[in-house]
């Protein structure tokens, strides 16, 4: 049978049946005590029976006398038929919404170790009722453990993305749940918290009629509430599993060394609100307690940051539900408790740091980034400085070049006959282009003296004031580099008190130019013919020579 009546009773050793032959419920002694439980178990599985319910799991009946039945008020009744003492009694029945004539009451509402598909977990605002999962004590003891499974209703609840699809969540005025789900209704699985406080979802096997395990959720150290105190977060994976948020440091340093992390930790450096704070972000972490925060479900994550910068109290944000880009908003404005760090899934947490502190975390995450910086700015200016140099070395050396040519080509040996024989070295000055443009006034017309064949004479003053006659060669008079040569070393041999002295030569770019003293005396043809007759003495001596 599937039903018991009003005025009918399950004796021990009888049995209640579901209509899909799925559930079985009875009386049962798990491993070997002798103690005698009502339960609901799985019909198909006859080796190990599978317990998902029990009744009256912390008040066993000592013998085979009990007796379940219905009384007149819609109450379940567990009774040692050897005493008629009630061992359990179900609360007092509602009626059905779909069916006024009925009285509902159900074990779905009431789990003990196991959440089966579509049976909640969480809390009913109107009825009061709260729904978890609890463990057995141990195996062959489905007395209540060490270890629970439920909803907080306190505070803000943050959503995630779930990837199979098999939790659901509702969170409304009436009621706040997780429910379990599964596509496909011929699967028989379960969600079980063990004695150990290790979540395991489970699944039939049809081919050899045993449990399989699909995955399991272990509760660590971590999932002990606060276990790290204030500003500190849980990691599993560290040897030490407590550790100061970046920014804090402990509280007590002395506690904390001897692994009494409960006084939690603090700010290094105050938070300069007027002055400007920053935050620093946290990914992948369980969010902190939420039972003291401020949430709106509808302004995005950047509105959520500008209303926490703006208010001094606000020491920490995050996205109240980080699905499809996130949108949401969770403040925080107490310590932080209750973080722990996820090797995978959780969410981002962005709390507020002084700017100084910001400063010395980005220089300690990237100790290099300076020296980076350092040695860039460094190679540019030691490129440009190269750049220069070279640039400045070429120059001195075409200069040098220049003066070079100038000098040997004004070498020479000669006799004074007023002043005695003596052989000598002179050596004439190298004038650059910029010199002698600026002296002629970048050969205007106004300071040319004439022109000749071998192109134009200009009149100009150096910068110390000296007056000089600029003749600067034409580019078409035919006349090469070494015809240059010959005429510089003839005027250097025919220096003489009587004819215009020979000052230095300018040889840059296609330039040729030979700088003479300015007689202001003398007429204008004078330098225009006098210059003439030293072009053809030139070439003269080029000839015969």
């Amino acid at each position: 049978m599937d039903t018991i009546a009003l005025g009918q009773s399950i004796r021990d050793g009888q049995m209640v049946v579901s209509a899909g032959e799925v559930f079985e419920m009875g009386f049962f002694s798990p491993g070997k005590l002798r103690s005698r439980y009502m339960g609901i178990w799985y019909k198909r599985d006859t080796t190990d029976r599978s317990v998902v319910w029990v009744a009256n799991r912390d008040t066993p009946i000592s013998d085979s006398s009990g007796v379940l039945s219905i009384n007149g008020e819609g109450i379940l009744v567990l009774m040692m038929n050897s005493s008629n003492d009630i061992v359990w009694s179900s609360s007092k029945a509602s009626r059905a919404p779909k069916n006024p004539d009925n009285f509902l009451w159900q074990s779905f509402d009431y789990p003990c170790n196991t959440l089966l598909p579509g049976m909640k977990i969480g809390r009913n605002f109107v009825t009061g009722l709260d729904s978890f999962l609890s463990s057995w004590k141990s195996a062959d003891d489905p007395s209540q453990g060490d270890f629970t499974l439920r909803i907080d209703p306190e505070g803000a609840s943050s959503t995630k993305p779930n990837p199979d699809n098999t939790l659901v969540f509702v969170l409304n005025e009436k009621e706040v749940y997780h429910k379990y789900e599964i596509w496909n209704s011929s699967l028989l699985v379960r969600l079980v918290l063990d004695r150990f406080g290790i979540v395991e979802r489970l699944t039939w096997r049809y081919r050899t009629s045993s449990w399989a395990q699909i995955n399991a959720v272990v509760l660590d150290g971590c999932d002990n509430y606060a276990l790290c105190g204030s500003n500190a977060g849980c990691n599993i994976s560290n040897t030490l599993q407590c550790e100061c948020l970046t920014g804090f440091v402990p509280k007590s340093l002395g506690e904390w060394n001897q692994l009494d992390w409960s006084g939690g930790c603090v700010r290094r450096m105050p938070l300069h609100c007027k002055n400007g704070d920053g935050f620093l972000k946290y990914k992948a972490v369980k969010l902190p307690d939420t039972s003291n925060v401020w949430f709106n479900k509808s302004i995005s994550l950047i509105e959520c940051k500008k209303l926490c910068s703006n208010n001094c109290s606000c020491i920490a944000y995050a996205s109240l539900d980080v699905r499809e880009g996130g949108s949401g908003c969770l403040l925080w404005f107490r310590d932080l408790i209750d973080i722990r760090e996820l090797a995978e899934g959780g969410q981002d947490l962005y709390i507020r740091l002084a700017v100084s502190e910001l400063d010395n975390i980005e220089a300690r995450r990237h100790p290099s980034k300076k020296k980076q910086v350092i040695i860039i700015v460094t190679c540019i200016i030691s490129a440009i400085f190269g750049v220069f140099l070279f640039g400045w070395i070429v120059y001195m050396w075409k200069k040098k070049l220049r003066s070079q040519e100038c000098t040997l080509i004004a070498s020479y040996k000669w006799d004074d006959n007023k002043e005695g024989s003596r052989e000598d070295d002179m050596e004439l000055p190298i004038y650059d282009l910029n010199t002698v443009a600026d002296a002629t006034d970048n050969f205007s017309d106004k300071n040319k003296l004439g022109e000749g064949g071998f192109g134009p004479v200009y009149k100009g003053t150096l910068i110390e004031g000296q007056e000089i006659a600029v003749k600067r060669l034409s580019k078409c008079s035919g006349q090469g580099m070494e015809e240059f040569k010959n005429e510089v070393v003839l005027i250097a041999k025919l220096q003489h008190r009587n004819l215009v002295k020979l000052l230095g030569c300018c040889i840059e770019k296609d330039e040729r130019m030979l700088i003479y003293e300015y007689m202001p005396n003398q007429s204008l043809d004078y330098f225009i013919f006098g210059l003439i007759i030293f072009s053809k003495l030139t070439l003269f001596y080029s000839i015969k020579h």
